[in-house]
């Protein structure tokens, strides 16, 4: 493995403000290019001893979902297609959980609801299919129970799938959509390793098929086939986490990742099949950090300023597909959460900026989809509206947003990012680990 001595430079901490609506707030900080580096590439070496494991699953929203005050988990599928969630219908005490299923890529969107004959528990797990159904994860006594539902006239078709025994109480947990757009995961966590499990889209139901040394977390698509997944992972005994690349059509076989230090946990929050750009956490720069690099280059992971505002926390929800080898042109949206309430940042890495966003009034805060010809699309609802889809279009460079332009989705809601023909794989080059070479930059 080659080493690699990356540079990082330091400027003011960004200041933020509660952003009002119709305004654009940028902090001024200039970016820092990182600290340290360490992309590994997926298949690289084979693993089968020491354990590594992240944090446990449902310990962070996974692209493509949004908790929302009130509902379940909104998901998203991978080409935008669809969405679905729990929600929760009357008045208490008689309140009752049920799916529902947004249909996002129509002329407007809608929500169908998909009852059946008695009330979902609220730890009921929802994720939709691109065919339209809904897969649902229910815990029966000692299993964990699946099936897909879908409508039929006016009542609500099911499908069993099969259920997978959780024994000792082991957690199980949808992974996001697979970018194939038929099959579904979800991960098992037990003391010392982590199973992944295909619960639909296979022949015979349930199946399990990798086995992760390590306790796991997250979950990303590192392909358009749903071929290579990377998990964030801590060895058993305890351990820095790192993220580990996971190639579910060679039995499991697990590579390296992540590394940024030997120490630090590296955590891989996103990942575009496009441009290859990641969207990385990590405390390598001393203190949990947003940070980005690149799949396939000898870039560093860089840690910009701008992405560390102060009294916020930013988590990155959706990257802007289509931008062949153009990773810095991405725009991210990002969800800012602070004293306030929720809202929206929009970055680029070429523009080196954080456009702050109010958000549309009934935000399912943490979901939405950027387009390819960059439109961000946020759905929201309320008493007035129980399914819409606000507009935006992603600021451009890194000059000063004009303010948001919410209008309702009236054309057909989400644009498909998966292409007719298949992509090839991007890689990731080998970083070396270095240490800190602070500099500062010129104010």
């Amino acid at each position: 493995m080659t080493a690699c001595a990356i540079e990082g430079e330091t400027a003011g901490a960004a200041a933020t403000a509660d952003p009002a609506p119709g305004q654009v707030e940028e902090p001024g900080g200039r970016d820092e290019p990182e600290e340290r580096g360490g992309l590994i590439e997926p298949g690289e070496r084979g693993e089968s001893g020491a354990p590594h494991v992240p944090d446990g699953p449902g310990e962070s929203v996974g692209p493509g979902r949004a908790a929302a005050a009130g509902t379940g988990t909104f998901t998203i599928t991978a080409d935008g297609s669809y969405a679905a969630r729990l929600t929760l219908a009357g008045q208490a005490p008689d309140a009752a959980w049920f799916p529902e299923r947004w249909t996002l890529d129509g002329h407007e969107p809608y929500a169908v609801p998909l009852p059946l004959n008695q009330p979902e528990e609220p730890d009921s797990e929802v994720l939709p299919l691109a065919d339209g159904r809904v897969l649902i994860r229910r815990r029966v006594a000692d299993r964990h129970a699946f099936s897909l539902l879908y409508p039929t006239g006016p009542g609500t078709g099911e499908l069993p799938l099969g259920t997978i025994e959780c024994a000792d109480d082991t957690p199980l947990t949808l992974l996001p959509p697979s970018p194939d757009g038929a099959s579904a995961y979800a991960l098992s966590v037990g003391e010392r390793s982590t199973a992944v499990w295909l619960v639909a889209g296979g022949a015979f139901g349930p199946r399990r098929v990798a086995e992760v040394p390590g306790r796991c977390s997250g979950g990303v698509w590192l392909n358009r086939a749903g071929r290579m997944l990377a998990l964030d992972r801590e060895p058993v005994g305890g351990g820095p986490v790192k993220a580990v690349a996971v190639d579910l059509d060679r039995g499991g076989e697990v590579s390296p990742l992540l590394q940024i230090t030997p120490d630090s946990n590296d955590r891989l929050l996103l990942a575009d099949t496009d441009s290859g750009l990641l969207l990385i956490r990590s405390d390598a720069p001393g203190q949990d950090r947003l940070g980005w690099g690149v799949l396939g280059s000898c870039l560093p992971v860089r840690f910009p300023e701008c992405l560390h505002p102060a009294d916020v926390a930013v988590t990155p929800f959706a990257v802007q597909p289509g931008q062949m080898l153009m990773p810095e042109n991405c725009a991210v949206a990002l969800r800012i959460d602070g004293a306030a309430g929720s809202w929206v940042g929009v970055w680029r890495p070429a523009g080196r900026r954080l456009h702050q966003l109010a958000a549309p009034e009934g935000w399912l805060a943490g979901a939405g989809v950027l387009t390819q010809d960059g439109f961000l699309k946020l759905p929201y609802a309320g008493r007035d509206v129980p399914c819409g889809v606000a507009l935006l279009q992603a600021p451009e460079g890194g000059g000063r947003g004009a303010g948001p332009a919410w209008t309702a989705a009236t054309e057909s809601g989400m644009q498909p990012s998966a292409a007719a023909t298949p992509l090839p794989v991007c890689k990731p080059v080998p970083l070396g680990q270095a240490p800190l070479v602070g500099r500062t930059a010129p104010g």
